[in-house]
This record gives C-alpha cells, structure tokens and sequence, in this order.
C-alpha cells in the first residue's frame, strides 16, 4: 500500500494534472456542432501537438524546474513542498507561470481563435494559486487534492460543451482523485479537510472560471 501510495502521488502529481486534462482534450473523440468550434478533436495534428507543447512547458516543465533549483538552494526541503511554510514562493511562482500561459496563449492564438477552456484552464491556475496562498496561512491545503480538483472541473465543463463524449473519461478524472486524496492521506501528509478541502476549491474555482468563460 505504501508503494502504491507513493506511486499515485507521483502519477498524480499536481503539475501533471492540467496536461493530463489537454490531451484528453485534443485526442480523445470528442464532436461538436457548436459554431465556436468547441472540439479540436479534428484539428492538424502538428498544431494539436504545439499547442499541448506550450502547455507542457509552463505547467509542467518550468515550475519542475524551478522546485528543482529551490530544493537545490535549500529554499525547499523536499521537492514535493512537504512543509507548510516552504509553500509561499512555490505557489508565487506557480501563479506567475500561469499568468505568463494565459498571456502567451492570447498573443499567440488571440483571444478568440482557441476554445475558451485554453485560455480557462491557465486562469484556474492563477485562482487555485492565489487562493491557496491565502488559505495555507491556517493549513496545509492539499495541492494534490487541488490538482485532482483542476482536472475533474476542466473535464465536466469540456464534456459539456460537446454534443459527443465519453463519459468514461469523467469516471476516469473521479478515480484519479479518490485514488490521489486516498494516497495521501494512507501516506499521512495531510488531515481530510485539508485533502478534501483543496479539492474541492479546486473543483469549484475550475469549473466556475471555465463556466463564466464559455
């Protein structure tokens, strides 16, 4: 069980959990007939590819990295941000990694080509992030428990704004979060409202901002 637990966690990984939600997004079928074109299910493949690549590298690639050099300068003790005091610049620098997302995004493609959830997904960060740095004075909210959250939100309002798609991939998002919030609780990193209340912030800020947007 300890293994297992670990292995979640790291599968599950709050960077990871966006991109997780992109793919879905661009390869699974998915069809609409709205005229916003709210599917890029039959984009190129080459532009699906670049657009998850920008993703990748903000939401993943450079907050790893700068963990990495924080846990190297002794900034951070541990590169998953165990402690609740190490978390203010963590969450600073993932704010600000989203910012810079949404804004490439928006002079890249401009703010109207891509489907809104892109330009909602970068925005979630930017609350999830800000209102965790507020909240984390008083306890350690979950940010694996936030992540699950980002990726169930994303996925509901992204299924429906098609007029065909799987619901399997919901029940998939909602095993991933039981399995994640179960993983660190088994592992005892955090109490249940600390799990259960960062995802469900997550979960309702992600589904609000994708809501408004559409």
């Amino acid at each position: 069980m300890k293994f297992l637990s670990h292995l979640f966690s790291w599968v599950f990984l709050p960077l990871f959990m966006p991109s997780y939600g992109i793919l879905i997004s661009l390869f699974v079928p998915a069809y609409s007939s709205d005229v916003e074109m709210t599917s890029l299910y039959f984009a190129p493949t080459e532009s699906k590819w670049a657009l998850f690549t920008i993703f990748f590298l903000f939401s993943v690639v450079a907050p790893g990295v700068s963990f990495i050099l924080l846990h190297r300068f002794k900034v951070i003790s541990t590169i998953d941000i165990e402690r609740q005091r190490e978390r203010s610049l963590p969450l600073i620098i993932m704010l600000v990694y989203s910012l810079v997302l949404f804004f490439l995004l928006v002079y890249k493609a401009g703010a109207a080509t891509l489907p809104r959830y892109f330009y909602a997904l970068p925005l979630s960060g930017v609350a999830v992030t800000s209102i965790f740095l507020v909240v984390n004075r008083w306890i350690k909210i979950s940010l694996h428990g936030a992540g699950a959250g980002i990726l169930l939100g994303f996925l509901v309002i992204f299924t429906r704004a098609q007029d065909q798609f799987s619901l399997w991939w919901i029940i998939a998002a909602l095993l991933a979060a039981g399995l994640t919030m179960a993983a660190r609780l088994y592992l005892r990193k955090h109490t249940p409202l600390e799990v259960y209340a960062g995802f469900a912030l997550a979960l309702f800020l992600t589904a609000g901002i994708h809501q408004y947007l559409s």
